[in-house]
């Protein structure tokens, strides 16, 4: 199967942040396969900032080098890369000074027909001097756009402050905050598969879904990253990402599939989830911290001792699990039970509809009822979708039941290969298409949703549970949904 690339408008993209991590691993990649996918050309650029005392030929071989290290290798071409690099062009800025400011408005072309867009790859402390510079140095258009990248603030009021320092250049329909989970294809499947498919929607429901479970879980620790230590996994991971594919999920269908019309069903998803304060944090909240392990092969670092000196004791959380309520008419009686966490047993990313049990089995001879049905979207890895149901195991002696699988593998459905979630998002930017950011107004309604538990959680007097590196979490997360009767998803299955 062939996807059809539809080209975008000539751009000027401007990247703040250019020599750091996000850049070279990311957005350098992403872009160059557009472009190698023949979604731009040549007459597009791409403007790196940043303070590094680098020439143009410097910062060119610094990107030849990200696209051989960090680029899909079936993509990578000598002769795309020889046209590409001519694209970049590089200003060393310091953000708070005078240099690099003028020259990067000489070099921005005044034509309208050009796309201008500013992607701000550094901490959030530097959007509001970043978008007064813009605005001072005369490099806004009423058709700019703005890319931010999150963490936007570290609770309710810290993120209106930002919103309302880019606010002050920038109006909200040019400002596109991004969350790269959004960008994911399984993502996007789980619209397709309610609202362009008659077999789900009428099921999707209270009266024949039972429970929901959304995890996404890493291998990886938090290393020495200071930064990671003042946000934690509720606000790193919960608070954005998770947050919103809960209102994929949970969303009434939308009007139509315009940016705002889906963006307000998420939002009224938002104002539905049921507050956790006081006594309920407890109840309805598990926190953890990974600790060490050791083995024949390996010893891996607790989190204390990844630490810095300045900072041990710290507590931190790098796991959190938590049973939601959506409270409106259609998820009444139904939990959410969301969990994330670093140094986990596997990698992973998925979202689990678990359908009600038949209400009524036939096949006596069974001492059980059959496992109910369930559909499963992995966003990551092996992206796929698939829904478990039971049938007759072939053969003679009678009924006996099994459970199998409908599979859609992305790798093996569509052949090609699937562009990451920074390469969609970047063109959208682009396009002008928002749909797949988020807008000021949910924002605030998560941070609002998440800042009583934050609270909770400092004025208690009770630690992160301690879970070993490389198994599920605390065991607190397991009675979390098995007091309820239920089990969190055996990720083997899929």
């Amino acid at each position: 199967m062939t996807s059809r690339i539809i080209p975008v408008s000539a751009f000027d993209y401007v990247v703040f942040g250019a020599t750091g991590d996000l850049t070279y691993k990311k957005l350098i990649p992403a872009l160059y396969h557009r472009f190698a996918d023949g979604q731009f050309d040549e007459n597009s650029r791409i403007i790196g900032l940043a303070r590094k005392n680098l020439t143009n030929d410097e910062f060119k071989q610094f990107v030849k080098k990200s696209i051989l290290e960090h680029s899909d290798k079936s993509l990578i071409d000598e002769k795309n890369i020889e046209r590409f690099l001519p694209c970049f062009h590089y200003i060393m800025n310091d953000i708070f000074k005078d240099n690099g400011w003028s020259e990067l408005a000489k070099i921005l072309r005044k034509d309208e027909n050009i796309v201008r867009a500013f992607y701000l790859a550094v901490p959030p402390s530097l959007f509001a001097p970043i978008c007064e510079n813009i605005a001072k140095y005369g490099l806004w258009r009423c058709d700019a756009r703005v890319v931010v990248e999150k963490p936007l603030g570290h609770d309710l009021a810290s993120s209106k402050a930002i919103n309302n320092a880019i606010e002050k250049t920038f109006c909200e329909d040019q400002i596109y905050r991004i969350d790269h989970y959004l960008g994911k294809e399984t993502v996007q499947n789980l619209l397709a598969l309610r609202f362009a498919n008659i077999l789900f929607e009428p099921i999707w429901n209270y009266a024949h879904i039972d429970h929901v479970q959304i995890s996404v879980t890493e291998t990886v620790g938090a290393g020495n990253r200071a930064y990671y230590d003042e946000t934690g996994a509720l606000r790193d991971m919960v608070q954005n990402h998770i947050l919103q594919l809960l209102c994929l999920v949970a969303m009434e269908p939308p009007a139509s599939d315009s940016a705002n019309a889906l963006r307000d069903e998420k939002l009224k998803v938002l104002h539905s989830l049921a507050p956790i304060r006081g006594n309920d944090v407890e109840r309805l909240t598990v926190r953890g911290q990974y600790g060490s392990i050791s083995s024949e092969n390996a010893t891996v670092k607790s989190y204390q001792d990844e630490l810095p000196p300045d900072l041990k004791g710290s507590l931190t959380e790098t796991f959190v699990a938590l049973k939601v309520n959506v409270d409106n008419w259609r998820w009444a009686g139904v939990p959410f039970y969301l969990r994330t966490g670093k140094r986990m047993a596997k990698r992973m990313s998925e979202i689990i509809i678990n359908f009600q049990q038949i209400p009524h089995s036939i096949f006596s001879h069974s001492d059980k009822a059959p496992n109910p049905n369930k559909l499963v979207l992995r966003l990551q890895p092996d992206e796929g979708v698939k829904l478990f149901m039971i049938i007759k195991d072939p053969g003679p002696g009678g009924m006996r039941l099994k459970e199998v699988h409908l599979n859609l593998s992305f790798a093996d459905t569509f052949t090609e290969r699937t562009p990451d979630a920074y390469e969609r998002l970047l063109m959208d930017v682009i396009r002008g298409n928002q749909t797949l950011f988020m807008r000021r107004d949910e924002l605030e309604a998560a941070w609002a949703w998440i800042d009583p538990i934050m609270q909770a959680w400092k004025e208690s007097d009770k630690p992160p549970q301690i879970y070993s590196a490389g198994t599920w979490g605390p065991t607190a997360s397991i009675a979390l949904i098995e007091r309820d009767g239920r089990s969190w998803h055996d990720e083997d299955d899929f």
